[in-house]
């Protein structure tokens, strides 16, 4: 073999090292950005609304939410909020390399705290999903628990090689359990990624939130995540320019996507949810629900258009507010009552498509099929994108 050839393969082995290493740089910024901005979102949202007292929003993004008398389920959704947010913090700064190097200590501490908050958020997990109930069907529990067995046995590897003191098998393990452990920020994501490449639900129903791409993505939140970290570990330990150029290449794609689905999921909900945990107007939903509770709905209507008269400034009659009570309802089975709220919304907000597709979703669970088809379609006419109310029209004159 050649001087010539032989510097030639070596030039390429390095650019290919030096391609793969600044993909993998790249992923991990981006990653840790997005792991950020979560953070930050459910540390005002649920963090400010406690502080004020105001339990009753959680209900928003968790199934069945604050339950007053419920003690254990309570504290379930406390442990798996804080331990959100700390998985977020401690993973990042557990895995750059320069504050494991220049401070030790701080990146054992901080590892066994990463380690101990992981295993609580799984356990938190289970019980909300098996005992208190949540959102979705069986494959989708299943996905839950598959996920929490892998984070307590990537938890456990990680930590046996770090007291045996083979940190290169340890950072392994280690960087496998911060892919685990973030399956949820993997699955919003690539869930918003998806509504934004299709302009809204494909491959679920809306209604029940089951569906094919809902089962698949409940697995590959952090299935596929584990298989892409596997084959980069083999482009590292095999010889071969052309595997390692073409895995940088496969990851700078999948970055740019993730960077596209953290865009898509900041604007539709992180940045929402910062707004509304720095907003200090008091819930008409959780007013209303009071109301509704203690003397029925047409006193609910009187209070909002009273308060809504009296004292603007004080609650907050956003759109979204009544939108939650309807549905709050819907999963009471109050079916007239929710369908009452979504007219009560639909005269606050008279060109918002998404109120007319509530009061749809409203009579189709009453079983009015007629109102729905009618409601489904206005919601079209302000919105010819709307790609929920267009998917269920479809469907429900199709059914018998």
């Amino acid at each position: 073999m050649s001087t010539t050839v032989m510097t030639n393969r070596l030039v390429l082995s390095s650019a290919a090292d030096t391609a793969l290493k600044a993909a993998a740089r790249f992923w991990f910024v981006t990653a840790v950005i997005g792991q950020f901005i979560f953070a930050f979102a459910v540390a005002s949202f649920y963090g400010l609304t406690a502080l004020r007292g105001d339990f009753h929003r959680w209900g928003k993004f968790i199934t069945h939410g604050w339950v007053a008398g419920d003690t254990m389920g309570n504290f379930a959704i406390v442990v798996h909020v804080a331990a959100a947010v700390v998985i977020m913090l401690a993973g990042a700064l557990q895995l750059v390399p320069k504050i494991r190097e220049r401070y030790p200590v701080f990146h054992r501490w901080n590892g066994r705290v990463y380690l101990s908050t992981a295993v609580a958020i799984s356990m938190a997990g289970l019980y909300m999903t098996w005992i208190r109930g949540s959102i979705g069907d069986m494959p989708q529990h299943i996905a839950s628990t598959l996920n929490a067995v892998l984070i307590w046995v990537c938890a456990a590897m990680a930590l046996r090689y770090a007291v045996a003191r083979n940190f290169r098998t340890h950072r392994r393990w280690a960087l496998r359990l911060f892919l685990v452990a973030s399956a949820a920020w993997f699955y919003r994501v690539s869930f918003f990624l998806t509504l934004a490449i299709f302009k809204g639900p494909v491959g679920f129903d809306p209604q029940t939130f089951t569906g094919p791409l809902i089962t698949f993505m409940s697995f590959a939140q952090y299935l596929v995540p584990l298989a892409i970290l596997e084959l980069y570990f083999r482009a590292q330990d095999r010889p071969g320019s052309a595997r390692r150029i073409a895995m940088a290449g496969a990851l700078v794609v999948l970055t740019i996507a993730m960077g596209a689905g953290i865009f898509a999921v900041t604007m539709a909900v992180w940045v929402p949810d910062v707004k509304a945990g720095f907003d200090p107007r008091r819930s008409i939903t959780e007013t209303l629900s009071a109301t509704i509770a203690s003397r029925g709905i047409e006193a609910a209507v009187k209070q909002y258009h009273d308060l809504k008269s009296t004292e603007p400034a004080t609650y907050n009659f956003d759109e979204p507010e009544l939108n939650s009570l309807g549905y709050q309802m819907i999963r009471a089975k109050k079916f007239q009552d929710a369908i009452r709220i979504f007219q009560l919304n639909i005269e606050a907000y008279p060109q918002s498509s998404n109120a007319y597709d509530s009061l749809a979703e409203g009579y189709l669970d009453l079983g009015d099929k007629v109102q729905a088809i009618a409601n489904y379609r206005k919601a079209i006419e302000l919105n010819p994108k709307n790609r929920n109310s267009i998917v269920m029209l479809q469907k429900v004159e199709a059914a018998p």
